[in-house]
């Protein structure tokens, strides 16, 4: 029902919206003010010369109307996004933009009717070239974030005059957790450190070169070091340091809410990015979502995703029933 009222109010917004809009900028209530003082005067005294000036100002009026009406014509936009959106800091945000015929100057990109704050600017577009215009955008909050349309604004020639004009490109942003520091421990590790757990320094592992001793009949050949091996004659393997690596689970209560919800969800993203830069893994299990442990980069996009999303489980139901 929620879904159906949503589509309803956007289809509502969207017939009433006129197709351009037009704001007056500080230098053109400047030009305004003049043209009028003008016009007074010219009406007072009769003055030839300034109704000719007056009839000057008022046709640089209209043709600053056509020519930013042309800037806008024949204009498309593709929304290519952002790769990685946090909360409360500026991230870098795409749009490419095409013009089928003609040029175009002065424009400038944002996002409609969104919390989002920033926008893109293109001093010139030429026709039947794809111009990708960047933007560093920022989000007040967490969590996804729905996106309805694109508004581009012209204020060429003159920069009397703002015409603006928006595409309606349906599109959900994703802002990660506000980037931080950890206040907390992670807590016990699910599975501790793998060999003995009373000898720091263990060899056969990844680290550090730790030795050399001679290879054995059964094992890899590919830790031989040929070029010891060529000096003394027989071949020598490369001892390294096994690195400690442990599991740990990360959780999100479901009774928390509001201003303490939002900061779990940031300790969680914190201490997740500390364990996974030195080598762990990480699991994530939020009232909407389990994550299995894992190591890498990759894991740690699933969980900033993952910490997104929770509060707004509903949504993210509808989203995927919709798609």
């Amino acid at each position: 029902m929620s879904a159906r009222l949503s589509a309803l109010w956007a289809w509502l917004r969207a017939m009433l919206r006129p197709p351009r809009t037009l704001k007056v900028t500080r230098t053109g209530r400047t030009y305004l003010v003049v043209t009028l003082g003008v016009g007074l005067g010219a009406l007072n005294t009769g003055n030839n010369l300034l109704y000719l000036v007056l009839g000057l100002l008022l046709s640089m009026v209209v043709v600053s109307g056509v020519l930013s009406e042309r800037c806008l014509r024949y204009l498309s936009v593709r929304r290519l996004g952002s790769e990685s959106a946090f909360a409360g800091e500026p991230f870098a945000y795409r749009w490419a933009l095409t013009r089928q015929q003609g040029h175009a100057f002065a424009l400038t990109l944002a996002e409609v009717d969104t919390p989002l704050t920033g926008e893109g600017r293109v001093g010139y577009l030429r026709a039947g070239a794809e111009h990708v215009v960047r933007a560093d955008l920022t989000a007040p909050r967490r969590g996804p974030c729905s996106l309805s349309g694109v508004r581009v604004t012209t204020t060429w020639p003159l920069g009397l005059f703002a015409k603006t004009r928006v595409f309606e490109l349906e599109g959900t942003l994703l802002v990660f957790p506000r980037r931080g520091y950890a206040c907390q421990l992670p807590g016990e590790a699910l599975q501790g450190p793998f060999g003995d757990a009373h000898s720091p320094r263990r060899n056969d592992g990844t680290g550090d070169v730790a030795g050399l001793r001679e290879l054995g009949p059964t094992e890899d050949a590919r830790r031989v070091h040929w070029r010891k091996s060529a000096a003394v004659g027989k071949l020598l393997k490369v001892e390294r340091e096994r690195e400690e690596r442990r599991t740990y689970l990360l959780t999100v209560e479901a009774h928390l809410t509001g201003e303490a919800l939002e900061r779990r969800c940031e300790e969680v993203a914190a201490l997740s990015h500390e364990l996974l830069e030195s080598g762990h893994e990480v699991g994530l299990e939020t009232p909407g979502e389990r994550l299995r442990p894992a190591a890498g980069s990759a894991q740690q996009r699933r969980i900033l995703r993952a910490l997104a999303w929770v509060g707004f489980e509903q949504l993210r139901q509808e989203e995927e029933a919709a798609a």
